[in-house]
């Protein structure tokens, strides 16, 4: 079937703007018609998949202004590419969705447009070529309509390519022999080039070989010198047509080569992939867009529900994050179990079993990693909104249902953590710091977050440290103190009406290297014998005969790798009904010089007399009441946003201070935000807040253009700090 290549009314879309624009959204519109023209540039140029994402983010915008005008244009040039990639069902059903908008304006202009590109569908395709005169016949009765001459001539066009398709070529010629002449002298590169085409099909049919083959060569030039690939292509399949017509096989086969090469560049397999999963995000664009408008509609009925209610919602909330957590460790168990087995039974196939064991790791890996980020999410709302309850609702603040709620929110936070260290002490990778720190300090830290533990129990806390050691010391603090609270709490949990002694003493010194013994006594109920072998193992509980101690079971084993990383070993000395006592001993530097530049260097002030602005990116509900009550809780300011793409709206029409970015968030992540920020050379400090652990997350944030990551949850004074921090940093750098 010969037929000549419809041409699009895309081709003339960016041309025409309506008389009257609304002045608010001036700016707005003309950020559409710039993506629309460059998607007009990018579809004549044959780069499809490009002039897809101009099209989808035009689409985007419309919908952000409600301009129904926009929106149809948006659709039909998506459709326009979906038809030009020969998918003609998403090309029919974009084009509806264009013609169901432009009803709303009833612009005589866009169904001109629209009715024309339904008739190529239908017509170029091959779907119904009668259907689709139709449609071309309703294009061209609107264009004589507003008296568009150039509209006319390019849908006279397509009715006489329509009917030569079909071989009712007196019909077809009847509609182009009194443009013929205006068109060839005055028309357009686009419509000269279609002219001749269809002049030279007109000449194959009526025997005047010569004459079509000069149509031809005319209609090829104009295509090749304006890059007008697609249509060329449609010339290569008419001139093989001709050529086969007239006998000519080697002619014939020299315009397929040509045909073959240039469709391969024009339809190529990565184009068309893009082109789909473009297809699948403007459909979630849709949804999207029809979700936010139903939540604003229901979002004032949400407000209404009583502070009773929302306690047992959290509780429910709760024992939901419990039995996950349980749930978690059971299969953890049984995957470790399973993985046993096989491994037994593959000693045949060492090769086998190691390529299995390393999948098993890295499953297991990005389990934890996945579950740890899905239970800190919603425990960072529960906490949060835990705090907004107790401090807008002061009667409440001796309820034992919230403090119960609250404990559990904690101590379910405390597992979580416990599972990702023991996971990241497994794979090794754990690294030890070296930075100085106050050993006293520290330690008195950790003393008096457990006093409530002690005061529990009756138990009394004492805290001595050796006078001979060092203000302060070079090492991990932070392991450290990891080691120390594990073992204090272990100790207070297991004694009641005793004693619990942390002490420090200085063994002995070699050059500058510190050797200082830490031991934790207890006066408690101490550990059997036969169980003291077993206490440092993962998951063990030594059974107790009167009462019932939570726990994982992972706190001493943590405790056992982390002593390991110092060099160190860890000893126990027990009696059942006497007590227990753990000591170890760890080498930590000590630099005079260090130590004095770092106390001259200590910046006591962080008070701040400025009012920041700060812009909340975050697309969880709860979480966005969460931070917007911290941050206003210290007297600042901020916006919330649901999404990066409105985030990169919100900076254009507002100045911030700073930024906090979630990184995990549908249709654009915070990485790739943060990176269209820079690139729009926008320095505004951004700190990432997230779920995940922060060194998985660490080299990307920085990659992208972060200036810091705060996981969640977290204390108010930490954000509070960081928050400081980079405000005054970019300050300075100003």
């Amino acid at each position: 079937m010969i037929r000549a290549k419809s041409l699009p009314t895309f081709l003339l879309l960016f041309f025409w703007v309506f008389n009257v624009l609304a002045q608010d959204f001036k700016a707005e519109q003309l950020k559409i018609e710039k993506l629309l023209n460059q998607a007009s540039t990018d579809y004549n140029q044959a780069k499809y998949d490009k002039a897809l994402e101009s099209s989808k983010l035009a689409l985007i915008n419309s919908f952000a202004i409600n301009d129904d005008s926009y929106i149809a244009q948006s659709y039909n040039t998506i459709g326009v590419i979906y038809n030009e990639c020969s998918d003609s069902k998403k090309a029919i059903e974009f084009y509806e969705k264009a013609l169901l908008y432009a009803k709303k304006t009833n612009k005589d202009k866009l169904f001109n447009w629209i009715y024309g590109n339904l008739g190529s569908v239908y017509y170029f395709n091959q779907i119904d070529v009668k259907k689709g005169i139709g449609y071309y016949k309703k294009a061209l009765y609107y264009a004589t309509k507003i008296k568009d001459t150039a509209q006319i001539n390019y849908t006279k066009i397509n009715i006489a390519s329509a009917y030569f398709s079909v071989n009712k070529f007196d019909e077809g010629n009847s509609y182009i022999k009194d443009i013929k002449e205006e068109i060839l002298n005055k028309g357009s590169n686009d419509s000269k080039m279609s002219m001749n085409l269809l002049l030279g099909i007109y000449a194959t049919y009526n025997n005047q070989k010569d004459a079509a083959e000069r149509y031809y060569s005319v209609a090829e030039k104009i295509a090749q010198d304006n890059k007008f690939d697609s249509f060329l292509i449609n010339i290569y399949e008419n001139r093989i047509h001709h050529h086969k017509y007239y006998e000519e096989p080697q002619k014939a086969l020299l315009y397929k080569t040509k045909l073959d090469s240039l469709s391969k560049v024009v339809y190529s397999q990565d184009k068309l992939n893009n082109i789909q999963k473009e297809a699948v995000q403007i459909e979630l664009d849709e949804y999207k867009i029809q979700l936010e408008r139903i939540e604003k509609v229901n979002e004032s009925h949400t407000k209404s529900l009583k502070e009773s209610k929302l306690i047992v919602i959290l509780f429910i909330v709760i024992l939901i994050v419990l039995l996950l957590l349980l749930f978690t460790l059971y299969k953890n168990i049984k995957l470790r179990e399973q993985a046993n087995i096989d491994l037994k039974k593959a000693n045949e196939d060492l090769l086998q079993a190691k390529e299995m064991a390393e999948e098993a790791s890295q499953l297991k890996s990005q389990f934890v990693s996945t579950i740890t980020h899905e239970l800190r999410t919603p425990l960072y709302g529960v906490i949060g909104i835990t705090n907004i309850i107790l401090d807008e609702h002061k009667e409440l603040g001796n309820s034992p249902h919230l403090k119960s709620l609250k404990f559990s929110a904690k101590y379910l936070l405390s597992l979580v953590n416990d599972i990702l260290q023991i996971n990241k002490i497994e794979e090794k990778r754990i690294v030890l710091e070296n930075l100085i720190f106050n050993l006293t300090d520290e330690i008195t830290l950790i003393k008096n977050s457990v006093e409530f533990i002690a005061d529990k129990n009756n138990d009394k806390l004492t805290l001595e440290i050796d006078t001979a050691i060092p203000e302060f010391l070079i090492g991990d603090k932070l392991r450290l103190s990891q080691i120390i609270m594990n073992l204090v709490s272990n100790a207070l949990k297991f004694t009641k009406n005793g004693e619990v002694a942390i002490t420090a003493d200085l063994k002995k010194v070699e050059d500058k290297i510190y050797f200082i013994e830490f031991k934790i006594k207890d006066t408690g109920i101490g550990i059997a014998k036969e169980h003291q072998d077993k206490v440092f193992d993962k998951f063990v509980q030594i059974e107790r005969k009167e009462e019932d101690y939570q726990g994982t079971g992972l706190g001493l084993s943590i405790v056992s790798s982390l002593v390991k990383l110092f060099n160190s070993e860890i000893h126990l000395e027990s009696e059942e009904n006497v007590g227990t006592t753990f000591s170890f001993t760890i080498a930590f530097e000590f630099d005079e010089m260090k130590s004095l530049e770092i106390i001259n260097n200590i910046d006591v002030d962080l008070s701040s007399s400025h009012l920041y602005n700060i812009l909340v990116v975050e697309d969880n509900k709860i979480n966005q009441v969460v931070t917007k009550k911290i941050i206003q809780s210290s007297n600042m300011t901020c916006t919330i946003v649901d999404d990066g793409y409105a985030a990169l709206v919100a900076i254009e029409r507002e100045s911030f201070d700073l930024i906090l970015m979630d990184i995990n968030m549908p249709l654009i992540n915070g990485f790739e935000t943060t990176r269209k920020i820079r690139e729009k050379g926008i320095t505004i400090p951004i700190i990432a807040l997230t779920a995940f652990d922060k060194e998985e997350v660490t080299e990307e944030a920085i990659s992208a253009g972060m200036n810091d990551i705060i996981v969640k949850p977290f204390e108010p004074s930490k954000l509070f700090q960081v928050i400081h921090n980079q405000v005054k940093n970019k300050e300075n750098a100003s």
